[in-house]
């Protein structure tokens, strides 16, 4: 099995940050969208600016942004991933000159067809479909769905709902990465570090 890279998101906390950092995770995630009870607060922004990554690499996450927020909200890191999960065209995705994910929601085979409008993108999340909500539902789709799709060589970022339960069915699925959220929190918004370790060390073990 190739290794999972991981991703943590929807992280608001700078202590949190550092300690990730140390865990030399793949990618963090930073949620800019004020509906979400993950947003970052703008209080936090001049610390995350200060912060050195390493080798792990910032991930801005939005829902149909204006192109002045993208700008502003991901200049407070150095090259960051930036991750769309609106209605975002490829046009707008790729206008910023940074590598992009796109997210798809997915709800039945016919929508892992939209991997096919975003041939730009750097890889592909997928996650749940909910109507009307969008960033994530914290729970998990239908993963057999990804059996023998052919995703044109796409990255493929598992997402939804992945916990300590269920995450080595998700590593079945042998996707590029691995997106945990919700699954690693002790209350909404408020991320567990030991349950991350945990999880981390899940995903490193091979079968």
């Amino acid at each position: 099995m190739n290794k999972i890279r991981t991703k943590v998101c929807g992280i608001s906390n700078i202590e949190i940050v550092q300690k990730l950092i140390s865990l030399e995770l793949d990618f963090i995630g930073f949620i800019f969208y004020e509906q979400s009870p993950r947003n970052v607060p703008s209080k936090i922004m001049k610390e995350l600016a200060e912060i050195d990554f390493g080798e792990t690499k910032p991930v801005c996450v939005y829902v149909n942004p204006s192109q002045d927020y993208v700008l502003k909200t991901s200049s407070y890191f150095k090259n960051p991933i930036l991750q769309f999960h609106g209605n975002e065209p490829e046009i707008f995705c790729n206008s910023f000159n940074l590598d992009y994910w796109k997210a798809i929601r997915v709800k039945n085979l016919k929508s892992l067809e939209e991997t096919l409008s975003y041939r730009s993108a750097k890889a592909i999340l997928f996650e749940n479909y909910k109507d009307g909500v969008y960033g994530g539902t914290g729970e998990a789709f239908n993963w057999s769905l990804l059996d023998g799709y052919d995703y044109h060589d796409k990255k493929i970022i598992l997402s939804g709902g992945i916990n300590i339960k269920n995450v080595d069915n998700a590593k079945d699925t042998s996707p590029w990465c691995i997106d945990l959220n919700s699954g690693v929190e002790s209350s909404v918004g408020v991320k567990d570090i030991n349950l991350i370790i945990e999880i981390l060390e899940k995903i490193k073990n091979k079968k």
